[in-house]
């Protein structure tokens, strides 16, 4: 589930690239968006399929299988640690919201199974 995290509130990583994850929307507040309620719904509602994306929303909801499968390997630094943020914010303070999009991101377990001893080696509690 890391890389779920990983492209969960990047808030955008564009288009997809043979080898990279677009950086146009690095520079997004990611502090602003999961502690204010509006914005942080919005994102939540577009990745469950619940509500309308904005474009950058809408990408990233395209990009996170792929990111989930390549173990984020076309994210750049800058998105790892933006989505350890993201990971460390859900599963502290929306545990219920974390739940929802592993069921839709990860029904099998597959990637929960996959990173469990990484995310206990950083300090994430599934």
């Amino acid at each position: 589930m890391k890389e779920l995290m990983i492209v969960l509130m990047l808030a955008g990583l564009a288009a997809a690239a043979t080898t990279s994850y677009t950086t146009k929307y690095d520079n997004i507040n990611l502090d602003e968006i999961l502690n204010n309620e509006r914005l942080y719904r919005k994102y939540f509602e577009c990745l469950k399929g619940a509500g309308k994306c904005t474009p950058d929303g809408k990408e990233l909801k395209e990009l996170l299988p792929d990111a989930l499968e390549t173990d984020c390997s076309k994210c750049s630094e800058k998105q790892k640690a933006g989505s350890e943020k993201v990971l460390r914010f859900l599963l502290e303070k929306k545990p219920d919201d974390y739940a929802e999009l592993e069921k839709i991101y990860d029904p099998q377990g597959t990637y929960k199974k996959k990173y469990q001893e990484e995310f206990e080696k950083q300090g994430f509690k599934l």
